[in-house]
């Protein structure tokens, strides 16, 4: 990029990160940080959805026991809303891929700022996107990303090309479809992947899973049923934005 563009990500131009897209993956998150709109307080421990003060989340998915649940805990880096929303949409959609470099230092830099929840995790996975997906496999496009901006190899992260889950079939989007049709949708997908190392690997082991958005969580929730059901322990999810006040 050069200098008086506007920064990759919409948001304000800032010379340290987005602008020229140096410095660290954290400086890069700590700049978005300022800008995007961050997870409410409080928020619901499960899905990160806002939530009143003495009130239970309303997410259906967040009363279920653990292993109905799948997954533990779900973090976002922000809510979807503003330039974050149009900018997920503008790579997911449109196939501008650039967008997937800035996706990748945002979660790494959130990786870097939190500690606490990436102790113990074994594996950082994205939630695939078909094979043949267009105009871009995004989520792939994010984690190649993220990966190269772990320039300390600080997380176990996948090279580009050697991604742990994949999906070869196509099956339904789930997107703007009813609550049923989205829990269907999220059965077929999960029932789709594959893993493509040694299955034995992941028996005791903890995932962090990776994703765009949070809706409702059901295609999480299948995704890590299925990890589950193959012996990992732990299936934590980070995506990039919350949808508000959904579920």
């Amino acid at each position: 990029m050069t200098a008086g563009l506007p920064n990759a990500a919409g948001f304000p131009n800032c010379p340290v990160c987005a602008y020229r897209i140096t410095g660290t993956a954290r400086l890069c998150s700590d700049c978005a940080g300022r800008t995007v709109q961050p997870v409410a307080e409080p928020h619901c421990p499960v899905c990160s959805q806002a939530v009143a003060p003495g009130r239970q989340c309303s997410n259906r998915v967040c009363a279920l026991p653990e292993a109905e649940r799948g997954f533990s805990r779900v973090d976002a880096v922000a809510m979807y809303s503003g330039a974050l929303r149009d900018k997920i949409h503008t790579l997911k959609y449109e196939g501008r891929a650039g967008w997937a470099m800035i996706f990748g230092r945002l979660l790494v830099g959130w990786m870097e700022s939190h500690p606490e929840a990436m102790n113990g995790v074994d594996y950082v996975v994205g939630n695939p996107t078909h094979v043949d997906r267009q105009p871009v496999q995004h989520i792939e496009a994010i984690m190649d990303a993220a990966y190269t901006e772990d320039v300390t190899r600080a997380f176990p992260l996948s090279p580009p090309g050697a991604h742990r889950l994949v999906k070869h079939t196509e099956t339904a989007r789930s997107a703007n479809r009813t609550l049923e049709e989205k829990r269907a949708a999220a059965t077929a997908h999960a029932a789709a992947l594959t893993w493509t190392g040694d299955i034995s690997d992941i028996w005791g082991a903890t995932i962090l899973l990776v994703d765009d958005v949070f809706t409702s969580g059901s295609q999480l929730q299948h995704v890590a049923l299925r990890l589950r059901a193959a012996g990992v322990a732990d299936v934590r999810g980070l995506v990039l934005a919350r949808v508000p006040w959904s579920g």
